[in-house]
């Protein structure tokens, strides 16, 4: 075997490499393989025993007759694929040793979450400038969670997870920095790497928006926030807070400092030539609705309810997420096509619809949802969907 020094990457891909020759797993199916040799690198401090491998490799469901057998032919294909590294190369680095497989320590290895780590806890002990510094070189690093084809792995589960943590936490930790140097384009990239690690993170979505007003790229952010929203609702049927709402509102109003006429503005609020039927809006806005009618039903005391749809399976069951999907999605046509053009209807939650149904007493409001509800049974007869409605009045703002 030549000499030099191993270099070893197990974040977002596994891959090792020496003097220039590269393997990786995605060049080879066997997942035993690729489990055995990143379980000897990432443990090559100490030996292992055969047991211990046989436990890693095979589930009680599929122990072998023979497992050391077994074993042994799993050795043999792994010294065969660091071959490719060079002659010899698989027996030099992996060596029996007092009935237990060990690591050969003397063969310089540089590893990927090594130094991942140690720039991480530098630029925890540093302040300023230098603290950044290391967090964006260990970014740089972290090009996905740790051994990602074998995260099902027990052992990998606890190591993945406690990378993962890191990362999000120089992330966090960096944005303040960067948003008080004004770097928004650095920032803008480090939240877009880290929210495709981290999805589910508000505060990630919130940081890009600001990043991109601060560069007057409104657009940009007001596409962030309905991605997001999408994402919360579609996920757990939540919708964003209220400062990323705010971000939002922000980000939609316009910034042009150019005296508008008044024909121009009211070209711009005409409504578009669109279907028939109830107008569909984002919850968000119909918020915003609901406040000024509140606010109008205490000047003018007219009638205005509101009516909330409610989708679920059989007997109060949960429907899968595709059944569910579908019946929302006819459902809403059914709502649109059945109301006024006056009416007002927005999706409130994964599995809910909320109407505004002004000049509307309770009691034709509730004929309105049974109305809907029997045109999309007729519409969809083999649903297996169970809708339920519920009317409450509107109450005046005082």
């Amino acid at each position: 075997m030549d000499g030099g020094t191993i270099f070893v990457q197990m974040l977002g891909e596994f891959s090792i490499t020496l003097n220039e020759k590269t393997i990786t797993d995605s060049a080879n199916r066997s997942k035993k393989v690729w489990l055995l040799l990143a379980y000897m690198i990432y443990c090559r401090s100490h030996s292992i025993t055969p047991s211990d491998l046989i436990n890693l490799l095979w589930s009680e469901e599929e122990s072998s007759t023979n497992p050391l057998n077994a074993l042994k032919t799993v050795f043999h294909r792994v010294r065969s694929t660091l071959d490719q590294l060079g002659s010899s190369v698989g027996h030099n680095l992996i060596l029996r040793k007092d009935g237990c497989y060990i690591w050969n320590q003397t063969v310089p290895v540089h590893l990927d979450i090594e130094e991942f780590d140690t720039l991480c806890k530098a630029g925890a002990e540093s302040q300023g400038d230098t603290r950044l510094a290391y967090y964006q070189k260990a970014q740089a690093l972290y090009t996905g969670d740790f051994l990602p084809k074998l995260s099902s792995e027990p052992w990998v589960v606890p190591i993945s997870a406690y990378y993962h943590n890191l990362y999000v936490r120089t992330v966090l930790e960096s944005i303040p920095l960067l948003e008080e140097r004004q770097r928004y384009e650095e920032l803008i990239a480090l939240c877009r790497s880290a929210i495709a690690l981290e999805p589910y993170q508000e505060s990630l979505y919130q940081h890009l928006m600001r990043g991109l007003l601060a560069l007057g790229r409104q657009a940009e952010a007001a596409q962030i926030y309905e991605d997001m929203s999408q994402l919360l609702l579609s996920n757990f049927g939540i919708m964003p807070s209220e400062e990323s709402r705010s971000l939002y509102r922000d980000a939609v109003r316009t910034s042009s400092d150019i005296i508008i006429p008044a024909d121009t503005v009211q070209e711009q609020l005409r409504e578009t030539s669109g279907p028939a039927g109830a107008l569909v809006c984002d919850y968000d806005f119909f918020r915003v609705i609901y406040h000024a009618e509140a606010r109008s039903v205490a000047r003018s005391g007219a009638a205005i309810h509101i009516a909330l749809l409610n989708v679920e399976g059989e007997g109060a069951r949960s429907l899968s997420r595709r059944s569910l999907d579908c019946a929302m999605d006819n459902l809403l046509e059914v709502v649109r096509s059945s109301l006024r053009r006056g009416d007002i209807v927005s999706r409130c939650s994964i599995s809910q619809y909320i109407l505004m149904l002004p000049n509307a007493n309770y009691e034709n409001s509730c004929k309105v949802c049974q109305r809907i509800i029997r045109t999309f049974f007729r519409q969809f007869p083999h649903s297996p969907a169970r809708i339920h409605a519920s009317v409450q009045p509107l109450e005046p703002n005082l």
